[in-house]
């Protein structure tokens, strides 16, 4: 479960980026910059799937898993009108969607577990901390990738990497539809 103190700091700090204009309310939702994002998110998951399968790099596997996150994070800010900026864009982007994305996330998820009404709330809260925290967990992971691992550590975290964007890209699009 996402930790409180993570959810306050991106509060602040998401208040702190709408005063600086590192993130932006929009009026539009430009289809073809929301298409944009979905094709790069989808073509670097294809990438990262197509890197992994021929055992190429897992440096690379790693970095366009996150890439296909990123970009499909920012689809979903720029849907409900939230356009990141370009300092500092992927701190940003994590903290908008906590601050943004995670409760969507919830309500979205809530009606899919309707049927096992007893569990649904924690089910819910549960996933959506998950989906939400694996964007961070790559972030991080992106950044410090490169140095001090064996090969098959970073295979490993390679997989782990790959799989973890295609869940989030999967509850992502849901939202956007």
């Amino acid at each position: 479960m996402m930790l409180e103190k993570r959810i306050i700091e991106a509060e602040g700090n998401v208040r702190s980026y709408l005063a600086e204009g590192m993130l932006k309310k929009t009026n539009d939702v430009d289809k073809n910059i929301l298409a944009v994002f979905r094709k790069n998110s989808e073509e670097s998951l294809l990438v990262a799937g197509h890197i992994f399968k021929n055992n190429l790099s897992s440096l690379w596997v790693v970095v366009c898993s996150y890439y296909s996150m990123y970009y499909i994070a920012n689809a979903v800010l720029y849907s409900i009108k939230y356009k990141v900026g370009h300092k500092i864009s992927h701190k940003v982007t994590s903290d908008a969607l906590i601050v943004f994305v995670r409760n969507r996330l919830k309500e979205r998820l809530l009606e899919d577990y309707e049927d096992a009404k007893n569990e649904t709330t924690l089910l819910a809260s549960l996933d959506a901390d998950k989906v939400i925290e694996s964007f961070d967990f790559e972030r991080v992971k992106r950044s410090a990738f490169q140095y001090d691992m064996t090969e098959s550590i970073k295979k490993s975290k390679a997989e782990t990497s790959i799989n973890r964007a295609k869940k989030f890209a999967y509850e992502m699009e849901n939202l956007l539809t």
